[in-house]
């Protein structure tokens, strides 16, 4: 046996027999050579089968093969057949002299040679007729049975195998036709999707009503309360005016007690004087009412008061932290100081006394950590063109205060505010900054900076309400109460005008949302909620309505009350929103200074400049008018709009650029001279055009620059002075993970349309290929694992590339990037264990291979997992359209380099660098497991001829889940190094 099995696997001179031996040679070929036959050894050689190293004498006594053995041609041995074959004697047909059912022909010139046995075994293409046939089972090799109504027999089958119960089946096929189990699956899968979707859905729908409910009664609770306490305040104003009159009508000797003059303004006064009146007895249990009231809502720590019933009974000292931890609790809480925060802006608003009393004296107003930024000869310089594109900037924006950036196009506003944000890539920064007088980096208080970018980079799939509480809770600080959490967001939705579009989505430019000035307005409450100390904002009013602007404007002023540095860039205002600013920073072409200082003595500066505004006609569009060189001012004044720049210079006693001193020479003097210079050299510069290779290497360098300063920026580690502990990973790990539930919940269309093609690539693909018993379905095994590697890159593309703009803002911001990447990864989880069912549900029970379900099901499962990896970091590395491009020619490349025949040693190295390879020998080799005896020779030729080795199952998956984690390790990288 062990001679025939080598010459299986060897080039054989012929075909017809095996290579010539000690028994069948050219000299010697007795009738056992010939096929069917065989010879007995002599009666006096010792046979030893399992030690014999050498080809025994068989020469005696030849005989045809008997039943259930095979005799080899050209072997005078007689082997006995494997399980699941059929090895009868053979019959010779007389018409064509062939030995029926094994193909071979008696011998000429023998005619008493007559038909033996079986001649051969070997793999089903060669050897087919010592198969078990389609349609029987044979139970030993001599005996064969059809298969009975109600069963199906597969080729070289020992047993028949029941069909399930609503199959068709029929005796005479080798499968049965299962499709309505997949059907099954599939609907029963539906129906799981369905009950979880929706139930997730009805849970969020009805918690969101309910926090509504509690959130409007709380309201109103809460209006109560401010109404009350204001008619209390009105009632004993009237009678402290009643009882300061009345003296006057009263007689000397009853009117003892004289006013003091001068009495003091602290509210503590007006407290005292509040409550001094005694009510009427009738009265007395209503005002005690009111006083017990106005008392709770002046005083937070007794804030409890209120928030329990009659049931609840507070014993000792309670915390404030333990007491408010309900909805309920929670909302009056907020609501409450909401009300209580609108009648100190109304007091503020009219400038009573009281009002600025409260004001000044407000114990409840918490402040923030002040942060002052100074800048002394602030310049930006592009790298690669050498480029000044911001030059001589000295200033300060202060705390408190609303400074505004103004200036024509190309003024360099948002590269000013972006060297104050440190976000300024691909420039060279000279010049000093200074934070609170100290020379430290702007990174270092990046946990209390806001920026505010000019595009509304905010989550279109999410509430209005959600997209503030996802910033407030990674981003504020983590010792604040729920109550207090609350309250801020409360306040910037009730600041900004948001309450009526709070629970509505904010929407994409597919699927209408908001409108946009509310997006906008959305956009800046998603820094406003995390309570900065430094406020820089884009063009924050730029497509909002003059009430729009307005409105947002008042916020912005309220959180300046607070100690809030804010500095925005502005196109243009109307005069009422200039009105409104505190100091004015106005730049002119090429980033030079013209005003910097009180939004009020902009227009007495430029007076004696001799630049007088017309009537009706806006401050701030006249001067940027100027600036563009579309008024002149020449005939009104002798100052060119060039010269303004220089004239800030000099009257505050700057050093001017040695570059620019022709202009100071005298600026009386024209300035045709520096501008004929400037353009001579201009032409001179345009003459001498760079050849293609420097502009190539130009272009090359500077893109290398820019990705170094950026990857230098991203992993730039500086020490942090905000003193504020946000949350850590673990707990933004939550909040990622529910934001990016609800996200996957309300994309539940796309994720069904995702589904759908794969469940039609599995029919498909189930249909058309079928699994063949002579390379086990490897072909169909191919075609899966590029449908489902190149559907599954496509959807886990989204994962990343679709909000890219809005992680390179949260990282910016100091959220954590770990938690933003592994809530992502885990919510794909799901889709990464339904995918295989969906996909198997039409496939496997279409193609009915004998591997089992749940080892198909493995193996894709770790496939999705795999391709998901890389479909990260495609998608985070490259361009939405070259990695929806590289996502398609992957899988093609990659398995056709897998399937390629690996003839050199660097095709193998290759071939084992490409997860197909390893996906493909795992479903080979599940399936190849089910295949024994008779066909264990088609297993070893076709496992041999492909590489693979039966005992590499576990070695395939390990495979797939280390390329899966090494590609989510490398995305994650990639991640933090290629921010924007």
């Amino acid at each position: 046996m062990k001679f025939y099995f080598e010459s299986l696997f060897e080039k054989s001179e012929s075909a017809n027999y095996l290579k010539p031996n000690k028994n069948c040679n050219f000299t010697s070929w007795i009738s056992g050579c010939e096929p069917g036959w065989a010879c007995s050894s002599g009666q006096n050689q010792n046979v030893d089968l399992q030690n014999s190293d050498r080809i025994l004498a068989r020469t005696h006594n030849c005989q045809p093969c008997c039943d259930g053995f095979f005799c080899p041609h050209g072997l005078t041995c007689m082997i006995p057949c494997p399980s699941g074959s059929y090895c009868p004697l053979a019959t010779l047909d007389k018409t064509t002299g062939v030995c029926e059912p094994y193909k071979y022909q008696l011998p000429p010139g023998k005619p008493n040679h007559t038909c033996g046995g079986a001649n051969i075994w070997a793999d089903v293409g060669t050897s087919s007729e010592v198969f078990c046939p389609v349609g029987s089972y044979c139970p030993t090799t001599v005996k064969k049975i059809p298969c009975s109504s109600g069963h199906y027999c597969k080729m070289g089958s020992t047993s028949e195998k029941r069909c399930f119960r609503l199959t068709s089946c029929n005796q005479s096929t080798p499968s049965q036709s299962s499709y309505v189990y997949g059907i099954m699956l599939i609907a029963a899968l539906s129906t799981l999707l369905l009950i979880v979707y929706n139930f997730s859905y009805q849970v969020l729908t009805t918690r969101n009503r309910t926090l509504a409910k509690s959130r409007e009664a709380a309201a109103k609770y809460a209006r109560k309360i401010a109404m009350s306490r204001q008619r209390w305040k009105s009632a004993t104003d009237a009678s402290k005016n009643f009882a300061s009159g009345l003296p006057a009508h009263l007689s000397p000797k009853f009117s003892r007690k004289k006013d003091i003059p001068g009495a003091p303004l602290h509210p503590s006064a007006f407290s005292a004087a509040l409550f001094s009146p005694m009510p009427s007895k009738g009265k007395q249990e209503e005002s005690s009412e009111l006083i017990q009231r106005t008392d709770t809502e002046d005083n937070p720590e007794s804030f409890e008061g209120f928030i329990f019933g009659p049931e609840d009974t507070i014993v000792g000292n309670v915390s404030r932290g333990k007491l408010t931890r309900t909805h309920d609790q929670i909302f009056k809480y907020a609501y409450t100081q909401l009300e209580k925060e609108k009648a100190l802006q109304q007091d503020y608003k009219d400038l009573t006394l009281p009002g600025v009393v409260k004001m000044a004296n407000n114990i409840q107003t918490r402040k923030r950590p002040l942060m002052e930024i100074y800048f002394k000869d602030l310049a930006l310089t592009l790298k690669a063109q050498n480029k000044h594109i911001l030059r001589c900037v000295t200033g300060k924006i202060k705390p408190g205060c609303i400074t505004a950036v103004m200036g024509p196009s190309g003024a360099g506003k948002t590269t000013f505010i972006s060297a104050l944000a440190g976000k300024a890539i691909g420039c060279k920064v000279t010049g000093l900054i200074l934070i609170n007088g100290k020379n430290e980096s702007i990174h270092s208080y990046k946990r209390i900076l806001g920026f505010v970018p000019q595009d509304d980079i905010v989550h279109g799939n999410l509430t209005v309400e959600e997209n503030l509480w996802f910033s407030a809770k990674c981003r504020l600080s983590a010792d604040l109460s729920k109550a207090d959490e609350f309250l801020v967001i409360e306040r910037v939705i009730e600041s900004l005008g948001l309450q009526t579009v709070r629970n509505s989505l904010v929407g994409t430019v597919e699927k209408r949302g908001i409108s946009g000035g509310q997006r906008k307005r959305v956009n800046v409450g998603v820094e406003m909620v995390m309570e900065p100390s430094l406020l820089i904002l884009d063009e924050p009013t730029s497509g909002l309505d003059s009430a729009s602007s307005q409105l947002l404007l008042r916020a912005l002023r309220w959180e300046a009350l607070e100690g809030v540095n804010i500095c925005m860039v502005v196109h243009q205002p109307s005069y009422a929103l200039f009105k409104m600013f505190d100091d004015l920073v106005l730049l002119a072409k090429g980033g030079l200074t013209v005003y910097h200082g009180s939004a009020e003595k902009v227009e007495e500066y430029f007076a004696g400049l001799g630049i007088n505004v017309p009537d009706r006609i806006n401050p701030p569009d006249y001067f940027i008018d100027i600036l563009e060189g579309i008024v002149t001012t020449e005939r009104s004044s002798s100052v060119n709009y060039k010269e303004l720049p220089i004239r800030w210079m000099l009257h505050k006693g700057y050093s001017v650029p040695p570059d620019m001193w022709h202009s100071t020479a005298g600026l009386a003097l024209s300035s045709t001279g520096g501008n004929s210079i400037d353009e001579t050299n201009i032409a001179a510069a345009e003459m001498e055009e760079p050849s293609f290779s420097a502009s190539l290497w130009k272009y090359i360098k500077t893109n290398m620059e820019l990705h170094c300063d950026s990857i230098w920026l991203n992993f730039l580690k500086s020490n942090d002075l905000s003193k504020r502990r946000t949350p850590g990973v673990l707990q933004q790990y939550r909040y990622f993970l529910c934001r990016v539930s609800k996200q996957r919940l309300r994309e539940a269309r796309i994720q069904a349309v995702d589904y759908l093609i794969l469940l039609l690539a599995g029919a498909c693909l189930g249909s058309l290929a079928k699994v063949s018993d002579l390379n086990f379905g490897a072909l169909g095994y191919t075609y899966t694992v590029i449908a489902v590697s190149l559907l599954c890159k496509i959807a886990a593309l989204r994962s990343f590339s679709l909000d890219r703009l809005h992680y390179w803002r949260e990282a910016a911001s100091g959220m954590s990037s770990l938690a933003h990447f592994l809530a992502k990864d885990t919510v794909d989880h799901f889709n990464t264990v339904i995918k295989p069912l969906v996909y198997l549900s039409m496939f496997y029970f279409f193609t009915d291979p004998r591997s089992s379900l749940a080892d198909n099901y493995i193996v894709l499962l770790c496939l999705v997992y795999c391709v998901t990896g890389i479909a990260y970091a495609l998608a985070i590395f490259f361009d939405q359209g070259a990695a929806q491009l590289l996502s398609v020619l992957l899988p093609v490349v990659l398995t056709l380099t897998a399937t390629q025949p690996q003839d050199s040693e660097i095709l193998k190295i290759l071939a084992n660098f490409c997860y197909p390879k390893w996906a493909l020998e795992a479903f080979v080799i599940a399936n190849a497991e089910s295949y024994s005896g008779v066909w264990l020779i088609t297993r070893c030729g076709t496992l041999l001829k492909s590489g693979y080795d039966l005992h590499d199952w576990n070695l395939c998956i390990t495979v797939l889940i280390i390329t899966g984690l090494v590609s989510r390790v490398i995305a994650f990288f990639c991640m933090l190094i290629f921010q924007k």
